[in-house]
């Protein structure tokens, strides 16, 4: 559902947000011999800043794609569009480890900051790789230590899984950022394959064409070449 309630506060964003979802009941398990109200922990916060923050991600992406498509960089707004829907998942993931151990709830206030920035092409993605660099060196892996620390291991190692695909996303998020930027995303120092996205055609150069000569497409449903780090 989307927000309910959103304030601003010395710069920080209150938001609550309704959850509807009713497949679980509470999660009140014992920790060191104590009786944990799942709803008191750190974690039950953490999960809920994490959907909201994924959510936020999905949409920033989308609007980056939106103006991919509008400068005719098709091959780069489907990009985007796939890292939207990892950060979509995410939050899928976040918002099911808190119905699993929470049970429904009508209201979560989470008192944590967000970004609200933009720019052109490159300088958003410029700022995504930035967000993703702290998802993944710095609030997942804090979050996950938390969960762990309150007795949380499943939920520890969502956190863990999902920070390894955001340093993938900042790899990728500045490979980009450095290709727009620089008026590379076509070109290499060395030949490489390049295949059009719309009929298959294939090429070897340091550069792909302008137009493809078997079908007529524009370079910009050239697919594109992704750095990833291996697992």
């Amino acid at each position: 559902s989307p927000p309910r309630e959103i304030s601003a506060a010395g710069g920080r964003f209150f938001i609550s947000f309704r959850i509807k979802s009713a497949i679980a009941g509470e999660d009140n398990r014992c920790n060191g011999g104590i009786q944990m109200d799942f709803t008191q922990t750190q974690t039950y916060f953490n999960l809920a800043r994490s959907f909201a923050g994924e959510c936020q991600a999905g949409m920033r992406y989308q609007l980056i794609a939106r103006d991919a498509t509008a400068a005719g960089l098709k091959s780069l707004a489907d990009t985007l569009r796939t890292i939207a829907k990892n950060e979509t998942n995410h939050a899928r993931v976040f918002f099911e480890l808190l119905i699993k151990h929470a049970g429904s709830r009508d209201n979560i206030r989470v008192d944590a900051g967000y970004p609200f920035h933009t720019g052109t092409i490159a300088e958003s993605l410029a700022f995504a790789a930035a967000d993703e660099k702290s998802e993944h060196e710095n609030i997942y892996p804090s979050f996950a230590r938390t969960a762990r620390e309150e007795g949380f291991e499943d939920i520890a190692f969502k956190f863990e899984e999902v920070a390894k695909v955001e340093e993938n996303h900042e790899i990728v998020f500045r490979y980009l950022h450095e290709s727009v930027k620089n008026g590379t995303l076509y070109s290499a120092e060395h030949p490489l394959i390049w295949i059009c996205g719309e009929c298959g055609y294939m090429h070897t150069a340091k550069e792909a064409w302008k137009v493809c000569p078997l079908c007529g497409a524009k370079q910009g449903e050239v697919d594109l070449h992704l750095p990833y780090k291996g697992a």
